[in-house]
């Protein structure tokens, strides 16, 4: 990994998210990075887009999410061109280049459900090193109800992933033909090294998409408002999927007309550069 140009700090946190496939990092985003953030969120939540909608719907404990607005990127632009963030994600990938590839934000309020374990890649047509997910919430949250991962997942393999199916969380999206089942997690937690972190609004953790990963859920009284922000780099490649693009789960159609860079990115040819002009380039600066 190149390591020129990076503290000692940023090349030990690198190291981290290679190894285990993601990094929690307290203070990620200070006061105003902050502010700049809720400010997104309630962007995202005043402006639902093709992929809005509930999770797990039709059954108690759902709860809303967003992502792939291709309207959003203006609204989020001072997040990602005023803040430390693209740094961040440059010095965790040990090179310069950083384009966004989409936002996303959950809104869990009372007594909810967990999200159902998963890997993100396997619904996106990305495949590399050079892949993160930012999350942070813009809610105070104690270990217990707070993201968790299964540290080194994202060594593989890729597993056939949830079809985030309300009255079965064990069925799978795809064919079984090439993809292993998605173990499950949760009625064996003590056999994988899981692990989560109590957060405060500002920390952040970032991981791999490649990373096995579950929201835990919330409880009567508490609410979590969270925000993810999903980049790539120079060692990122078309995945071609058994879909076009975002994946069509629990109705969510994600039908954008095909304006979303993911949708036009996922027709290119399997296997190289993961490019498309309208993903926001963030670094190096234009």
């Amino acid at each position: 990994m190149p390591t020129l140009g990076y503290s000692a700090a940023m090349i030990e946190l690198a190291l981290r998210f290679r190894t285990d496939g993601f990094v929690f990092i307290p203070g990620a985003l200070d006061r105003a990075a902050l502010d700049i953030a809720t400010g997104c969120f309630e962007w995202t939540l005043a402006h639902p887009g093709p992929g809005a909608g509930a999770v797990l719907p039709g059954t108690p404990g759902t709860f809303y999410q967003d992502q792939a607005n291709p309207d959003s990127f203006p609204a989020y632009r001072r997040l990602l061109t005023e803040t430390a963030i693209p740094e961040l994600i440059a010095g965790l990938f040990g090179a310069p280049e950083v384009w966004l590839l989409y936002e996303q934000i959950w809104f869990k309020d009372g007594d909810t459900r967990r999200t159902p374990w998963h890997q993100d890649l396997p619904y996106l047509p990305v495949s590399g090193d050079d892949l993160a997910v930012l999350w942070t919430t813009l809610d105070a949250v104690d270990a217990e109800h707070s993201l968790e991962f299964v540290r080194g997942s994202h060594r593989g393999p890729l597993f056939n992933p949830s079809a985030f199916n309300p009255d079965d969380v064990s069925a799978a999206l795809f064919d079984a033909v090439d993809w292993p089942p998605l173990p499950d997690i949760e009625a064996q937690r003590a056999a994988f090294p899981i692990v989560s972190h109590a957060m405060e609004p500002g920390d952040a953790v970032v991981f791999h998409p490649a990373t096995l990963h579950g929201g835990a859920p919330t409880v009567a009284g508490r609410r979590r408002r969270s925000l993810a922000l999903r980049f790539f780099g120079n060692h990122s490649y078309v995945a071609r999927r058994p879909h076009d693009g975002m994946a069509n789960i629990d109705g969510l159609k994600h039908d954008d007309g095909g304006r979303h860079p993911l949708k036009k990115s996922a027709l290119l040819p399997d296997g190289v550069l993961y490019r498309h002009p309208d993903f926001p380039r963030l670094r190096p600066k234009t």
